[in-house]
């Protein structure tokens, strides 16, 4: 099988879809050395990494690097052209991973990966031109896809819910996994944290932005605070994303922002030793398409309080406190209890590892190849025009 595969956010800046596609690729190339692999470093026009690595970094006997294009104008040019498909060499799967969808393919079967469509449920999580690249590709995907693969249940369902037109048969759930294969690293303290005790501080990890909720658990933690509970600080781990210029004046309203640690964007070390080190890890965002801090919270061992929305649920399953994300007095509540209890704290600590252990790379590349084979061996939904 020749399978051309998008590996266009799995640079160095790489976030939830670079770390799918990074993780699915690799994990197919060590268990399927027989296919033939094009990983293309551009693909379409609405993402475009230019500091991409110049030289394939997947090692295998039959992978190569398909395309590449130093701008965006000429990756624009190249995957918008009727001839791109015959260009690529006609392979059997073009897999889309970056929200882009290319038009329909004359022999190719297309596969799209969908992740969330958050920016449809709230368009002010988002930016305008955010909302709009991404909603045309993911529309784009449901009249030229002939397979779909989500990252959730409730990702599926939702894109069934808005193109009641595909066909479910053709729609596949495949989960992601954690980016960290050894469960028994250790990590690196961040330097934004020194002098704070291993078990001493609350944890939540994800880029600053209004869909992660960081207003309302801020809110929660002065609640907390005003409460009485033991004075850890509370330590967001991620970038600054877009539509929350004014969260510092958010912090300073509340009082708290000599408690809220900032750390900015942190290394892998750095974000395993803040899983295994917090005394716990609060995830209350409002929408997901997966939930993958969740995910690589448990593995190292983090007691979780998470979201009910969406597809967190799946993955948190009943190794977690999962409350309404907009209930800011719950998640007071919450952590009152646990920072009271250290015996439920740990006992979501060791159920948190056991349920980290249901996800595997391995199983979803496989599941993922045999999602391939059933879309060779069926029509295509449409042929070009």
């Amino acid at each position: 099988m020749h399978i051309g595969f998008d590996v266009s956010q799995t640079g160095s800046g790489k976030a939830g879809c670079g770390y799918y596609a990074h993780a699915m690729v690799q994990a197919m190339i060590d268990i399927a050395p027989q296919h033939n692999f094009s990983l293309y470093p551009s693909f379409g026009d609405f993402y475009f990494d230019p500091l991409m690595p110049v030289l394939n970094p997947y090692s295998g006997k039959n992978v190569e690097y398909g395309p590449r294009h130093v701008t965006r104008e000429t990756a624009r040019s190249f995957w918008t052209s009727k001839e791109s498909e015959k260009s690529l060499g006609s392979p059997d799967i073009i897999h889309s991973n970056n929200f882009w969808s290319p038009a329909r393919t004359e022999r190719s079967r297309l596969v799209y990966t969908f992740y969330d469509m958050g920016f449809l449920v709230e368009p002010a999580w988002t930016t305008e031109a955010n909302r709009l690249g991404c909603f045309e590709g993911v529309f784009k995907s449901s009249v030229s896809a002939d397979w779909i693969v989500a990252i959730s249940k409730a990702s599926r369902d939702h894109y069934l819910e808005v193109f009641p037109h595909f066909s479910e048969d053709r729609i596949r759930v495949i989960y992601p996994c954690s980016r960290f294969s050894d469960s028994s690293l250790v990590g690196k303290r961040p330097k934004a944290i020194e002098g704070i005790p291993s078990g001493g501080f609350w944890l939540n990890v994800g880029t600053v932005e209004p869909r992660k909720n960081q207003r309302r658990l801020t809110d929660a933690y002065a609640r907390y605070l005003a409460a009485g509970g033991p004075r850890m600080p509370l330590v967001l781990a991620g970038g600054k994303g877009w539509l929350m210029e004014d969260f510092q004046i958010h912090l300073k309203e509340l009082g708290i922002e000599d408690q809220v640690v900032m750390t900015g964007y942190v290394s892998d070390d750095e974000l395993i030793w803040l899983y295994r080190n917090c005394y716990a890890n609060l995830y209350p965002s409002l929408f997901e398409g997966f939930g993958l801090p969740v995910l690589e919270g448990m593995q190292f061992g983090a007691a979780t309080i998470t979201t009910t929305s969406s597809s967190v649920p799946e993955v948190a399953g009943d190794a977690a406190i999962l409350l309404d994300p907009m209930d800011i007095e719950s998640w007071t509540q919450a952590m009152l209890r646990i920072a009271a209890n250290r015996n439920e704290r740990d006992a979501l600590g060791l159920a948190a590892v056991k349920q980290a252990g249901c996800f595997d790379w391995r199983r979803s590349a496989t599941a993922l190849l045999q999602m391939y084979d059933e879309a060779l061996a069926s029509p295509k939904r449409c042929k070009s025009a």
